[in-house]
């Protein structure tokens, strides 16, 4: 068995606060529904619409596939900033946020 070390440490986008979610759903371009969906397809679609999007515009992915939290911010790197929304039911939504 091996042991953990810092490398398989992973930091997380920032966290909203519920308030701050909802009135940046309302401002978002454009909502991808990826509940039920699993990497890397939310990857994938993440990527194509921020290519899709102009400077400062915001796109929303929720998801119920706690993976995709880490794995689409990571996928798109430098082109967008992430933050991540947590329902408290199982659901996320991950903003990003093109620079």
């Amino acid at each position: 068995m091996s042991q953990p070390n810092w490398e398989d440490v992973v930091d997380l986008p920032d966290e909203l606060d519920d308030e701050t979610a909802d009135d940046l759903l309302g401002d978002a371009e454009s909502v991808q529904d990826m509940t039920g969906e699993v990497c890397p397809y939310p990857q994938v679609e993440a990527k194509k619409a921020i290519q899709g999007l102009g400077s400062g515009e915001l796109l929303v992915q929720e998801t119920d596939h706690v993976p995709s939290t880490e794995n689409v911010p990571k996928a798109v790197g430098d082109q967008a900033d992430a933050h991540v929304w947590k329902s408290g039911d199982g659901r996320y939504r991950i903003y990003l946020r093109k620079r």
